[in-house]
């Protein structure tokens, strides 16, 4: 086990995913204290980690009360990684606006409410963090993205003003912005892609830890892309 990350207290959402996994065990080996946050009832175990399922974080109140509980629970939260999210492959001239709001509430809303419920608890340390998921994609939408890079883009925009408005109180607000995560799922819907170019869930975890460390004192407001050779 490695040091960096020793006795913090750090929350995962969408901790119960592929990447929410990765995520959670790579800050356990760190030395965290990390609870996974998850809108499953429940999920294999990971060692080292605290599993608090059906929790709805596109529900404000739901949020602040998951935060308070773990901030009372462990005593602290000293970081915050935002995982959860969707995925829709739609056109505009196919498509409906159902699908827009999807992704809003998944993608956006849920860091949004995660992460303002958790201020007053990171805001209480020296030294805090906020790590969300944004995409490599929401830069510029291709084909049957606008939904999914919309909602994206504004995780980047909401990581962007967070790291400035916190900026002089302890709390480092940064972005990871992955191009196809290697899932099962991913693999299912394009079966004849080259998974070897794709990203690991292992590979992001290792970033998100980088940026939770000490080591990372100086990043703040970063969108960081990790996109592999896609």
């Amino acid at each position: 086990m490695s040091e960096e990350l020793r006795e913090q207290v750090v929350v995962v959402t969408g901790g119960l995913g592929t990447l929410g996994r990765a995520v959670g065990k790579a800050v356990s080996e760190a030395g965290a204290h990390v609870v996974l946050l998850d809108r499953a009832a429940s999920g294999a175990a990971i060692p080292g980690t605290r599993v608090m399922g059906e929790v709805n974080l596109a529900d404000r109140e739901s949020a602040g009360q998951v935060l308070a509980d773990i901030a009372r629970e462990q005593g602290r939260i000293d970081a915050l990684v935002n995982v959860v999210g969707t995925f829709r492959w739609e056109t505009i001239e196919a498509g409906h606006v159902d699908t827009w709001d999807l992704l809003y509430q998944v993608n956006l809303r849920t860091a949004f409410n995660a992460s303002q419920a958790a201020l007053p608890y990171l805001l209480a340390r020296a030294s805090s963090r906020i790590v969300n998921i944004g995409a490599g994609a929401a830069s510029k939408a291709g084909i049957g993205l606008g939904a999914y890079a919309a909602s994206k883009s504004g995780v980047s925009r909401l990581t962007e003003a967070m790291a400035e408005e916190f900026k002089d109180r302890g709390l480092a607000v940064n972005a990871v912005l992955p191009s196809i995560i290697d899932t099962a799922p991913n693999r299912a819907d394009m079966p004849n892609a080259d998974f070897s170019r794709w990203v690991q869930p292992s590979e992001i975890a290792d970033l998100i830890v980088y940026l939770l460390s000490g080591k990372a004192r100086s990043i703040n407001g970063a969108l960081i892309p990790i996109a592999g050779r896609v």
